[in-house]
């Protein structure tokens, strides 16, 4: 059986104390990082060097979630510094395969994420190009936002084309997660759980991810 991986976003950490925080949360799988760059998304946070930084720490593998408009153009370059998989949004993508292609050329998994109402049906196609689908379960931009239940079917849609093309793809999760919401989207059959404020606000990050880890493990397929 596949295991949950555990992807804590580290949006709402202190990014004064970014080593720290990394150093927080290294009992999950890998931390997810979110880059917006206030046109894509209506926020910005940072871009590749603090990427790179958080890379070279050595702390743990990072997941980069570019919120950016034209991937094409940056998203391989997350890869070459060492991101362990780097995700592109298909609302922002001109050359969908190319990318996902140049991004493994370096060494990193390709990932491709969904906005809310971006239906996966027009990608069942290219699902063999990406080792991972970001199903967002809330509009992009902000963290602490409460996760969308209306994105479960989208999920089940997603892991039953997954399923049907016999390919080993795991479905991400972002936004909302929580004790309350991450057995829900295990139940869908979503795999890769990201979660921030769940695990930044939590009394002991150590404990809080060992929980979810526990409720999605019960809850997957």
């Amino acid at each position: 059986m596949t295991m949950p991986v555990i992807s804590p976003s580290i949006l709402n950490c202190n990014i004064a104390r970014l080593e720290d925080e990394l150093t927080k949360i290294s009992s999950a799988d890998i931390a997810h990082v979110d880059v917006m760059d206030n046109h894509f998304v209506p926020n910005l946070t940072w871009g590749l060097p603090v990427v790179e930084a958080c890379v070279r720490t050595g702390i743990m593998p990072i997941d980069a979630h570019l919120m950016i408009a034209d991937p094409d153009r940056w998203a391989p370059a997350y890869a070459e510094v060492g991101c362990a998989s780097v995700t592109f949004h298909a609302e922002a993508a001109g050359a969908p395969i190319r990318t996902a292609r140049e991004i493994r050329h370096f060494g990193a998994r390709a990932a491709l994420a969904l906005k809310p109402s971006t239906d996966i049906a027009p990608y069942i196609d290219l699902l063999p190009e990406f080792d991972m689908i970001l199903v967002m379960t809330v509009e992009p931009g902000f963290g602490g936002q409460s996760f969308l239940d209306t994105m479960l079917p989208k999920i089940r849609r997603t892991r039953e084309a997954i399923d049907a093309s016999a390919l080993d793809l795991s479905i991400q999760v972002d936004g909302g997660v929580s004790r309350s919401t991450i057995e829900q989207a295990a139940e869908a059959g979503a795999t890769n759980f990201v979660a921030g404020s769940a695990i930044f606000r939590a009394e002991d990050a150590y404990e809080e991810i060992a929980t979810l880890r526990s409720l999605a493990h019960s809850h997957m397929h």
